[in-house]
């Protein structure tokens, strides 16, 4: 069993919705997610003209192969009408792996801890919700510390009493 963080945003539609199918498909596909934060509703990153984004981190127990992971990640995606048009673009879901374990995992089609996890407070924050001191290997900060020396910006607010959050 391996102890996973994944990162959940949507910016097309219904936003929640999307945010709530995703964990059940996670369930239902990848692991028992143990720990999940708030949902933030966050300003877009990387392309700036675009719908706010719902976010949300959770931890995950899982017996999946990182490449397992993503590969279940993409079906998700695709099931739930993810289309890879541009980078960074606007999209109905997005899943990201942050951390496998404490695996560092550098490949073509993946990269593990998440090559930009530590330059988004929409990232770091619902994880410092849910695990402050989880260590970033390569790094060698924790997420609060990684929180705290972030540069980003860009708004990031708690949602109160979203649906099935």
């Amino acid at each position: 069993m391996e102890t996973i963080y994944l990162h959940t945003g949507s910016n097309i539609g219904d936003r929640l919705k999307y945010l709530n199918l995703s964990r059940f498909f996670i369930e239902q596909k990848i692991g028992k997610i143990t720990s999940k934060s708030a949902i933030y509703e966050c300003e877009s990153w990387g392309i700036k003209n675009q719908n706010p984004f719902f976010n949300q981190a959770m931890q995950v127990e899982t017996t999946l192969t990182s490449q397992e992971v993503l590969d279940q990640i993409h079906q998700i995606e695709a099931h739930l009408g993810r289309q890879r048009l541009e980078r960074w673009g606007a999209r109905t879901i997005d899943i990201d792996i942050l951390f496998y374990g404490e695996e560092i995992i550098e490949t073509e089609t993946l990269n593990i801890p998440h090559p930009y996890l530590h330059l988004r407070n929409f990232v770091l924050i619902p994880m410092n919700e849910i695990v402050p001191d989880l260590m970033h290997k390569p790094l060698n900060k924790s997420i609060q510390v990684l929180l705290e020396d972030c540069e980003d910006d860009l708004k990031v607010t708690r949602l109160t009493n979203p649906e099935n959050s």
